[in-house]
C-alpha cells in the first residue's frame, strides 16, 4: 500500500522541524548487492502524535532502530514501514542502520556496468515513493527537510549530491557535503562513479560566485568535451534568464548536472546535482533537433529550482504547479533567454497534440484535481501525463496572454516569495494572482484547472459570408458544457499564397455567444494562429480546402502547426470518429511535407507511424503504407533544404522502406543519402534489416557490437534482434523481456524492436502473453508499471485481441498505472 493522503495529512499534523543525517558506503556497487546505510533522523513530535507514527524504508535487511539512543526490536519492520512507537511530545532521534539492495530499473540506488569500458556507476535519482528505497525517510512533499550526507565509494570515483562538497579523502574514498537547505525527500540526489567532469565557477554580477559542472561516463568523455560549450552557455543564459524574471535569486549554492545512465524520466530537478537521461549526450551527430529539446530540458529542469524545489506541493494534487510551470517556463527561457527558436512550433505539434489526446480519454483529470481525487500516491503517480505538463503548460500560457505578462510575473514573484524553502497550494497561487491582477483569476482557475476536456473554436460562415467564431464547451461532471474564457488571436489571410491581410485579437467570456468577425470576410481564417491558448480548432469548409491546398504558402510555422494538429486529429482518431482516411492524409504528406520545417516533419512522421499505422491500419495492410511513407520521404530527400532537413526525410526512409539491397548498400558505403553513418542512424538501418528478415542481416549485428562495443551496441544488438520475423528470434526476445533481471533500458530497447506493425500475425500469440506477464512487471514498482504500460502492443489488434484486453482490465490484480494504460490503449482504439 502507498502513501494515502490521510496517513500524509495525520504524519504532517504529528511531526515537524525533521533532519537528515546520513552515510552511505556504496563500496561494493554491483547488481544483486547491497549498499550500507546509516540514518539518523531527527523529528519534533507534537502533542497530536498519539504517541506512533512511522518511517518508510523499503526492501532492507535492518540491522539496528534505535530511538533516542535505546534499540528497538525490529521485528515490527514489514519491509516497508518502520514503526516508531512511544513516542512522548518533543525532540528525538531515530537512528537506522540498514543494508538494502541496489537496482537496475532506476528505481532507487541504480546500478550499471557501461559494456564500453567495465566501469561501475551507482546512482540514486529518486521523485515520487523512491527516497525509501535508498534511505529511511518521512517520504511526503510537506516535511520537507535538511540533508547531511557522507559517502564512502570506490577511491577512482567521483561523488555527486544535493549539497557542495565540504571535503574528500582521496586515499579512503569519503565525500563529505555541506547541510543542505530544507528539500523534499524525493529530491535526494547521489551520483556516484569514475565521471567525466568539466566544471566551473560561474561569475555572477551582484551575487555569490556559484560552482557549476558537467559530468557524464567515461565512454562519453568527448561527447561531453565536444558539447561542453554550449551545455555552458546555455546553463548561464538559462540562469541569467530566471533572474530577469524572478526577484528571488536562485536558491542552491551549487549547481551540477549530471548525464545519467538508467534514468527513469527525461530528467530529473533534484538541486545541486540535475539529472539527464544520457541519451541527450549522442555518440556521434548532435541534430538540431536534439540540440534544442536538451535546451528546453536544461531550462524546464532549472525551472525547478524555484517551482518544486524552493516551493513544493503540499500534496500530489497540485503536481501542475511544479510540472507546468518548468513546461511553460522551459520552452519560453530556452527561446528567449538561451536563443533556441521557433519552439512552440514543435511543442504545438508534438506534447500539445499529447494533451488533446489524453483529454480525449477516460483517465484525464483536471490540471488541478482536489486533493480528495487523490487519494494516495499510486494514484498520483498517473498525473505525471500530459495533462499535468502539457495542457497546464498551454493553460499557464493562455493565462499569461489573458492577465498580461508583467500582472502574471509579478503574481508569480510574490507566491515564490511567500512560500520560499516551503510547501504551496492552487489556493496560494490564485491568491497571490489575484493581488496582482484586476481580472477574476480565482473565476478563472476553477473554469481552467478543475474541470476536464478542452473547448473547440469553430468558424462558420453566415449568411452574409462573414465568419463568425462559435465557441463550444466540454462536458463538466453534471453534464453541462464548461466554457473556459479565451483571449484568442484570429488571423485572415488572402490567396492565392495565403497572404495575411487581418488579424483581430477575440476575448470569449466563456457565455458560448458566437462572435462575428467582420473584418475577415472572404479571408481564409484561423483561429488561434499563434498557438496562445489550449482549443482545438475546426475551420470553415473553404478555409479548411485552402489551407490544406496551400498550406506550404503559410509563411508563419507556428500557424502551420496549428493546422497540422488539426488534420493529424482528424486522421488518427478512433476508428469511429476518424475524419481523414489515411490514403488522403498520405496524399497531404507527400504534397505538403517537403515545405515543412523539420520538426513538423518529424513530429508528423513519428505521429503517423506510432499512432496511425497501428490504430488505422489492419496488420496486412501495414506494409504498403510504411512502403508509401517510405516512398514520399525518399522523393523529398533529394530537394532537402538543410541537413536537418535530410535526417528527418532520412529517418522516414529508414523506418518504411522494404528495399534491403538500400540499407545494406548505406551501410557498406557508411553513407546514406550524404549522411555519414553515426551509431544512432546504423543500428536504425540494421534493426529495419533484421524486420525485413533480410539475409545477412545477424553477421552485420555481430560485427557491428565488435567494431564499436558499449551502450549503443548492447541496446542496439537487442533492438534489432528483437526485431526479427522468427519464431527463435521472438521467443529469445520474450525471454529476455519477462526476465526480472533485465534492466530499465534494456527492457525498453527489447519492447521498442519487438512489436513490429508489419508483423501483426506472427506476433498474435504474444498478445495474450503480454496482457498475463504485464501484471507482474507492474508489480516491481512505479517506474515499472509505467514501462509495463508503454510495452503495450504497438500493432494493430484484431477485435478478439481486444476483448482480451477487455477482459484483462477487469482484473482486480492489476496494478493501478498498468490499467490506466490499458484503459488509455482501449479509448484509442474504440
Amino acid at each position: 500500500m502507498s502513501l494515502s493522503l490521510s496517513e500524509a495529512r495525520a504524519r504532517a499534523a504529528a511531526v515537524a522541524q525533521v533532519s537528515y543525517d546520513v552515510d552511505l558506503d556504496l563500496r561494493d556497487a554491483a547488481p544483486g548487492a547491497r549498499f550500507g546505510v546509516c540514518a539518523r533522523i531527527g523529528f519534533t513530535a507534537l502533542a497530536t502524535t498519539g504517541g506512533e507514527t512511522f518511517l518508510e524504508l523499503t526492501g532492507a535487511v535492518l540491522e539496528r532502530l534505535a530511538i533516542d539512543g535505546v534499540a528497538v526490536p525490529t521485528s515490527r519492520y514489514d519491509g516497508r514501514r518502520l514503526p516508531l512507537p512511544g513516542l512522548a511530545p518533543g525532540r528525538h532521534e531515530v537512528e537506522v542502520v540498514a543494508q538494502v539492495p541496489y537496482v537496475t530499473d532506476g528505481d532507487g540506488l541504480h546500478v550499471v556496468t557501461d559494456p564500453a569500458d567495465g566501469r561501475t556507476y551507482a546512482s540514486a535519482y529518486l521523485g515520487m515513493d523512491v527516497a525509501q528505497r535508498v534511505i529511511p525517510c518521512f517520504d511526503q512533499n510537506d516535511l520537507k527537510a535538511p540533508l547531511t550526507l557522507r559517502v564512502r565509494a570506490d577511491p577512482e570515483w567521483t561523488v555527486l549530491a544535493n549539497g557542495p562538497l565540504e571535503s574528500h579523502d582521496a586515499a579512503t574514498g569519503r565525500w563529505a557535503f555541506a547541510t543542505t537547505p530544507p528539500l523534499p525527500t524525493a529530491m535526494l540526489v547521489v551520483c556516484a562513479g569514475p565521471w567525466h567532469s568539466r566544471t566551473w565557477i560561474y561569475e555572477r554580477p551582484g551575487r555569490a560566485p556559484l560552482p557549476c559542472g558537467w559530468h557524464a561516463r567515461v565512454s562519453l568523455a568527448a561527447e561531453l568535451d565536444r558539447d561542453f560549450e554550449e551545455l555552458a552557455r546555455t546553463t548561464e543564459a538559462c540562469l541569467d534568464h530566471y533572474a530577469t524574471l524572478f526577484s528571488v535569486p536562485m536558491p542552491f549554492p551549487s549547481h551540477h548536472q549530471v548525464f545519467a545512465p538508467g534514468q527513469n524520466w527525461g530528467a530529473l530537478e533534484t538541486p545541486g546535482c540535475i539529472t539527464y537521461r544520457d541519451e541527450y549526450l549522442p555518440r556521434g551527430l548532435l541534430t538540431d533537433r536534439l540540440r534544442a529539446s536538451r535546451a528546453t530540458t536544461i531550462a524546464h529542469e532549472t525551472a525547478h529550482l524555484w517551482f518544486g524545489d524552493l516551493v513544493t506541493m503540499t500534496w500530489w494534487e497540485d503536481t501542475w504547479l511544479q510540472e507546468s510551470f518548468a513546461d511553460y517556463m522551459g520552452y519560453r527561457v530556452a527561446e528567449d533567454g538561451a536563443g533556441y527558436p521557433d519552439l512552440r512550433v514543435g511543442f504545438e505539434t508534438t506534447r500539445k497534440a499529447r494533451a488533446y489526446l489524453a483529454d480525449a480519454r477516460r483517465s484525464t483529470h483536471p490540471v488541478a484535481p482536489v486533493p480528495e481525487d487523490v487519494p494516495d500516491v499510486d494514484s498520483a503517480s498517473g498525473n505525471f501525463d500530459m495533462i499535468s505538463y502539457a495542457k497546464g503548460h498551454a493553460a499557464l500560457r493562455q493565462l499569461v496572454v489573458w492577465l498580461g505578462d508583467d500582472i502574471f510575473l509579478a503574481g508569480v514573484d510574490a507566491y515564490l516569495a511567500a512560500h520560499a524553502f516551503g510547501n504551496a497550494t492552487l489556493a496560494d497561487f490564485v491568491a497571490a494572482l489575484d493581488a496582482a491582477s484586476p481580472r477574476p483569476v480565482a473565476e478563472w482557475a476553477e473554469r481552467w484547472l478543475r474541470t476536464t476536456g478542452f473547448d473547440t473554436l469553430r468558424i462558420e460562415l453566415d449568411a452574409d459570408g462573414v465568419p463568425v467564431l462559435h465557441h463550444e464547451g466540454s462536458a463538466g461532471a453534471d453534464g453541462a458544457p464548461v466554457r473556459r474564457p479565451h483571449r484568442v488571436l484570429v488571423v485572415g489571410y488572402a490567396g492565392p499564397g495565403l497572404r495575411e491581410a487581418a488579424r483581430v485579437l477575440v476575448d470569449l467570456p466563456g457565455d458560448g455567444v458566437p462572435v462575428p468577425l467582420p473584418d475577415l470576410r472572404g479571408l481564409v481564417v484561423l483561429p488561434n494562429a499563434d498557438s496562445g491558448t489550449y482549443a482545438r480548432v475546426v475551420l470553415d469548409p473553404a478555409s479548411r480546402a485552402a489551407v490544406l491546398q496551400d498550406l506550404a504558402a503559410l509563411p508563419d510555422p507556428l500557424a502551420r502547426a496549428v493546422v497540422w494538429g488539426g488534420l493529424l486529429a482528424d486522421a488518427d482518431d478512433r476508428p469511429d470518429r476518424a475524419a481523414l482516411p489515411v490514403e488522403d492524409l498520405l496524399d497531404a504528406l507527400a504534397r505538403l511535407l517537403p515545405a515543412e520545417t523539420p520538426d513538423t516533419v518529424g513530429a508528423v512522421l513519428a505521429r503517423v507511424l506510432g499512432r496511425v499505422i497501428p490504430l488505422r491500419v489492419p496488420g496486412a495492410g501495414a506494409a504498403g503504407v510504411l512502403r508509401r511513407l517510405a516512398a514520399l520521404c525518399a522523393a523529398a530527400l533529394p530537394g532537402a533544404a538543410s541537413e536537418e532537413h535530410r535526417l528527418v526525410f532520412l529517418d522516414g526512409v529508414v523506418a518504411g522502406t522494404d528495399d534491403a539491397a538500400l540499407l545494406q548498400g548505406w551501410l557498406d558505403a557508411g553513407d546514406a543519402a550524404g549522411i555519414a553513418l553515426y551509431p544512432g542512424l546504423r543500428w536504425r538501418l540494421l534493426t529495419r534489416l533484421a524486420a525485413l528478415d533480410a539475409p545477412g542481416t545477424e553477421e552485420r549485428i555481430a560485427a557491428a557490437v565488435a567494431a564499436d562495443p558499449g551502450v549503443d551496441a548492447e541496446l542496439g544488438a537487442a533492438r534489432a534482434r528483437a526485431a526479427r520475423p522468427e519464431a527463435a528470434a521472438q521467443a529469445a526476445a520474450w525471454e529476455r523481456i519477462d526476465d526480472p533481471a533485465t534492466s530499465n533500458r534494456l527492457f525498453e530497447a527489447l519492447v521498442t524492436g519487438f512489436w513490429q506493425v508489419e508483423q501483426a500475425d506472427l506476433l498474435a500469440p504474444y498478445v495474450e502473453r503480454y496482457l498475463a506477464c504485464a501484471p507482474t512487471w507492474a508489480a516491481r514498482g512505479t517506474a515499472a508499471a509505467q514501462a509495463a504500460g508503454h510495452a503495450f502492443p504497438a500493432i494493430a489488434l484484431t477485435p478478439a485481441q481486444l476483448e482480451a484486453v477487455r477482459a484483462a482490465v477487469s482484473d482486480p490484480a492489476v496494478p493501478p498505472l498498468l490499467r490506466r494504460a490499458w484503459e488509455d490503449h482501449l479509448d484509442d482504439r474504440a
